[in-house]
């Protein structure tokens, strides 16, 4: 199946709203999850996609109560107050490719009693996940991988979550250590996680630890010494020193340390990966989009993309409730892409359209992704007309004349969006596999087609 993108015929003046946050959706899930005991949490703006569902069926899998109510965009999760933290003691698990729910539900399940499995498709099974196992079995879980590659199907076979110090690499994917930090909380004891090494995508880190405080679930982060501490509920006594920190941190994020149940409900706010196409669509064609509910207190570390269109040239405006790109002369930049990694399909779309080169750095991480997206993206690119520079570590993209021409998605939503994009302003430009974005926006298009009608 193809899907072919029109060209707009004028520059687009529009207001957008995306769909909740994939990345805060589901750690929401698994922190509503292993909160909901005897009462429910309504998680409202929460996003359907394939990345959420495959994460709620397997939160039910595991005996947890999840209800959807989509058309209003809330999910709600209970569990009886006599379960276990995991309440069941056996699942076999099917993930698709979703990274987070791969990485979060096998730190989650090493809080269970029990033995469980997790699978996905062919290329999660060619996705590293060995650093998180070794992590579990620092402290005391059997956890890993059931082909001996370092790679899924992952068997985890539980008895609770022993509390101790532990060593992580954070170079591959930092969803290791997120998934660590969420289960931490539920330990028998304090768990201290080291960083071994460099952290990739560090702003979805900080996103975890917000969204912990916020939880009532508290973290002291020293990103200088790479060092976390995770208090666990079940701690009797604490460091005077360490309760003072613990609750400044806590307050600083809207929550009061004094109490155990702090939420009941949760508001998901839009995904700022997903206002980038919109951004990127403002930039390439000339226009002004504002993409409403998502600004300046977002906790989504991908809002630093609209700082890199500013830098290209566009105005961008921001407010506490929304993010305003209009496009102008743009110009080629030299940036290191590390922390918001998922934007570089996005910013390599726009880079096409610039006077001058754009070489994105330090992103070699993006190679385990869904895809090899440096390779993918570069193939792609010069199909397009592009002059693309393949690094180690990232991309050199000069401008050419651009053409039409059916281009390869890979099973990758976000180089079939970041593409899609191209096409507002190149004609003939179509799109294999257009079905693929449904991992993380199923309606990509629709929107995308609003621009036309504004």
């Amino acid at each position: 199946m193809t899907y072919e993108i029109l060209p707009l015929t004028r520059p687009p003046k529009a207001i957008i709203s995306v769909p909740g946050s994939k990345s805060i959706t589901n750690r929401a899930l698994v922190l509503a999850a292993l909160r909901a005991k005897g009462f429910a949490y309504a998680l409202r703006g929460a996003l359907r996609s394939e990345d959420t569902e495959v994460m709620i069926d397997c939160l039910r899998g595991l005996g947890f109560r999840v209800l959807t109510d989509w058309h209003n965009s809330v999910v709600s999760v209970s569990s009886r107050p006599e379960e276990p933290t995991i309440p069941a003691a056996e699942a076999d698990m099917f993930v698709g490719n979703s990274g987070t729910t791969m990485r979060f539900l096998t730190a989650l399940v090493s809080l269970g009693e029990g033995r469980y499995r997790l699978d996905g498709v062919p290329r999660m099974r060619e996705r590293p996940i060995e650093d998180l196992l070794g992590a579990l079995r620092q402290l005391g879980v059997k956890a890993y991988s059931e082909k001996h590659n370092g790679c899924p199907p992952v068997v985890v076979e539980a008895a609770g979550l022993s509390g101790g110090r532990v060593r992580i690499k954070g170079d591959i994917s930092s969803q290791f250590l997120s998934g660590l930090l969420l289960a931490a909380p539920y330990a028998r004891d304090k768990i201290t996680i080291e960083v071994d090494g460099p952290l990739v995508s560090r702003p979805y880190v900080d996103m975890t630890v917000k969204m912990l405080h916020r939880w009532g679930l508290f973290i002291l982060d020293d990103y200088a010494a790479g060092e976390f501490q995770v208090l666990s509920r079940r701690a009797r006594e604490l460091d005077s020193r360490v309760q003072d920190q613990v609750s400044q941190a806590a307050l600083r994020e809207g929550a009061d340390p004094r109490r155990h149940t702090l939420l009941q409900e949760f508001e998901i706010e839009p995904d700022a990966s997903a206002a980038g196409y919109f951004g990127a669509a403002a930039a390439i064609c000339g226009g002004e989009i504002t993409i409403s509910g998502l600004g300046e207190r977002s906790i989504q570390g991908d809002m630093r993309f609209f700082d890199l269109l500013e830098e290209m040239g566009c105005r961008v405006e921001k407010s506490e409730t929304s993010v305003t790109v209009a496009g102008g002369q743009l110009r080629g930049i030299d940036v290191d892409m590390n922390d918001i990694s998922d934007m570089v399909m996005t910013l390599a779309a726009v880079a096409c359209f610039a006077a001058g080169p754009t070489t994105i750095r330090n992103v070699g991480h993006i190679r385990f992704k869904e895809t090899n997206r440096l390779a993918a993206l570069a193939t792609e690119l010069r199909r397009l007309g592009a002059e693309v520079d393949e690094l180690a570590d990232g991309l050199t993209i000069t401008p050419r004349p651009l053409h039409g021409a059916v281009v390869e998605t890979y099973r990758d939503h976000r180089m079939a969006m970041s593409l899609a994009v191209v096409g507002l302003r190149i004609p003939g430009v179509v799109i294999k596999d257009p079905g693929c974005v449904a991992k993380t926006y199923p309606g990509f298009f629709d929107d995308l087609e609003k621009l036309r009608c504004s």
